[in-house]
């Protein structure tokens, strides 16, 4: 991922430079050390991903994103948490805080990995040292002010709302987090899970029973659309 920083502290731009060059998946293409010089040369090149101070003098990180037209993946880096929330709903990959300890870093790195490349398994996120193999049954999602881990397996059907999805797990409750089905589509279609209406995945090894047009996981009885059901049939055999 071609990547910039841009943060006026000189010593956090050195530290975040120091960790993109142990990750071979990053290639820094550009510091700055204020998001005014930045604008043009984002608007004119094409950058993956951004990690973005938000605290800066005469023109911030929020300002920044509302002013670019090309809208690349942001990791926010900032001394205050408290415009998580804000940064969050401008479609931020993660929010870090300072002073950012290299694994909180790396973990930022594969999620913004997961959203750009969705079918690149997180094993191509890698140190030049040698880094242990990341686990690929679970993912993390923004709710609220935090990033919730839910493990693939005890999820049992996504439903799309709009701009937000709600996933519903087997403790019967929800998450309710800011992505599209489409990615999260990309992210499951390999880990045993369908894409069977324009509003809904569903996890197939949860599913108790299905009729023509509907599967019944839990107690939801779940539509399948006549644009998803031939593949969803050819998935799983019927």
């Amino acid at each position: 991922m071609k990547c910039v920083i841009i943060d006026d502290e000189p010593l956090a731009v050195e530290l975040l430079q120091d960790f993109v060059k142990k990750v071979d998946s990053l290639e820094l293409i550009s510091s700055f050390n204020n998001a005014i010089d930045a604008v043009s040369f984002i608007n004119q090149n094409n950058v993956d991903l951004i990690f973005l101070d938000i605290e800066m003098p005469h023109f911030s990180g929020i300002d920044f994103i509302n002013t670019i037209e090309k809208k690349p993946l942001v990791i926010f880096t900032t001394a205050y948490s408290d415009y998580a929330v804000e940064g969050f709903n401008l479609g931020a990959v993660d929010y870090l805080v300072k002073p950012i300890p290299f694994h909180r870093f790396l973990k930022a790195v594969v999620r913004a990995q997961q959203v750009l490349q969705p079918a690149v398994t997180n094993q191509t996120i890698s140190e030049n040292t040698n880094t242990p193999e990341i686990e690929q049954d679970f993912m993390f999602v923004r709710a609220e002010y935090e990033n919730v881990k839910l493990n693939f397996a005890d999820i049992l059907f996504i439903e799309g709302l709009k701009d937000y999805v709600k996933i519903y797990t087997t403790d019967n409750k929800f998450t309710l987090t800011l992505i599209s089905l489409i990615k999260l589509e990309n992210l499951l279609s390999s880990k045993g899970f369908a894409r069977i209406h324009r509003s809904y995945i569903i996890n197939i090894k949860h599913v108790k029973s299905i009729q023509k047009n509907k599967v019944l996981i839990s107690d939801k009885r779940i539509p399948i659309s006549e644009s998803y059901k031939n593949t969803f049939f050819e998935k799983i055999n019927l």
